[in-house]
């Protein structure tokens, strides 16, 4: 399964937001082992950082960053991205952003807690709970 693991899934696991976590968690375990391969938005990282920073501090955020820049592939938002971002008339354009790139890279799964935000998606789109859930009930 190859998915894009939306920028607030990430925080809720970096910033350790409660009580999301642990279903981030459980996520990006799954990229590190390898069972799912896992995308990010080039825009999720430096979100995070910003964030991260504020929140829980530079080196904290630096070290998170660097973790995920490591076990995640970076989907590409590129011109033609941001541009095609454009076009899926989405209200949220950061959301559009990462749905460009989910689609640049032909992914199969769209990973938020803010489905609503992701309606027009191309792309299924799941909360973590259901991603899990799905993951968990397909054949091995």
């Amino acid at each position: 399964m190859r998915a894009l693991i939306d920028t607030n899934v990430i925080l809720d696991y970096v910033l350790e937001r409660h009580p999301f976590h642990a279903d981030a968690e459980k996520i990006v375990l799954l990229v590190a082992s390898e069972d799912i391969v896992g995308y990010l938005s080039s825009i999720t990282p430096v979100n995070v950082f910003y964030t991260g920073r504020k929140l829980k501090g530079k080196d904290h955020a630096l070290k998170e960053v660097r973790r995920l820049v490591r076990l995640f592939e970076i989907a590409t938002a590129d011109k033609q991205t941001l541009q095609n971002a454009f076009d899926l008339d989405f209200s949220d354009y950061e959301d559009a952003v990462q749905c460009a790139s989910a689609i640049s890279e032909s992914l199969e799964a769209i990973v938020t807690r803010d489905s609503s935000d992701f309606e027009k998606s191309p792309i299924p789109v799941y909360s973590p709970a259901e991603f899990l859930e799905m993951l968990q009930s397909q054949p091995d």
